[in-house]
């Protein structure tokens, strides 16, 4: 099997169905690929409460207030002396083609572009970047930088349209928000969320899908209170 390495993929919208035009002068792909895999990846997650004093009581109750949108965050290495990848020998122009995809202001959408990161099938994230950091370490006689650890810091995006189905009054608790991963059919997934493949054609009509089997080009789906059967 093949090193995977972790990508980020620009996107126009943000349902993440529309691809970022080619990165410039860069392979033209719409995603960024790292040299080197980050050494970890920080993936949070909270719940907020109010705590309140029940009456008659001396210890605070927890009372849910939100939960805040997850975020990812790691460092990778960009390494331009040549050893790692012979093709890739300017930091300046990685550092131009990263920035493009996750960090510029894109004027066609008045924000930076839309992104999923993804590392092979365990790491899928939906997101807009919310912190760039670069620290030079090593450069040429005449001061051109060799080498950058980039920490980069996403925030999870949910589209308006997709909140509001979260949101709605039919939709409590038990609904669930699922990346979808390439390769895995509508019932697998139900399998995987709820334990039981039965309640697929519920999803799909839920999420107004006319397949089940092949979801090429659907980035994550609803999961709906399911009904049961009686």
């Amino acid at each position: 099997m093949s090193l995977q390495k972790i990508r980020i993929t620009g996107f126009t919208d943000e349902e993440l169905l529309d691809e970022i035009d080619s990165a410039q002068d860069f392979d033209n792909q719409p995603f960024y690929e790292a040299m080197i895999n980050p050494d970890s990846i920080t993936w949070q997650r909270s719940v907020n409460y109010n705590e309140e004093q029940a009456p008659d009581t001396s210890s605070t109750s927890q009372t849910y207030q939100n939960t805040p949108s997850e975020t990812l965050s790691f460092d990778i290495v960009i390494d331009c002396t040549g050893i790692v990848d012979p093709a890739r020998t300017d930091l300046m122009e990685e550092l131009e083609v990263l920035q493009d995809i996750i960090y510029t202001y894109d004027g066609t959408i008045h924000r930076p572009n839309f992104v999923k990161v993804q590392w092979g099938k365990g790491i899928i994230f939906n997101g807009v970047i919310t912190s760039f950091n670069t620290t030079f370490s090593l450069f040429r006689p005449d001061g051109s930088p060799l080498r950058a650890k980039v920490s980069l810091a996403f925030s999870e995006y949910i589209s308006p349209e997709t909140l509001e189905k979260l949101d709605a009054s039919e939709s409590p608790d038990v609904t669930h928000l699922v990346n979808v991963i390439p390769g895995m059919a509508l019932p697998q997934l139900c399998k995987k969320v709820w334990n039981d493949s039965f309640y697929y054609i519920q999803v799909a009509r839920y999420n107004d899908l006319d397949k089940f089997r092949n979801l090429q080009g659907v980035q994550s789906l609803i999961f709906p209170p399911i009904i049961k059967p009686a």
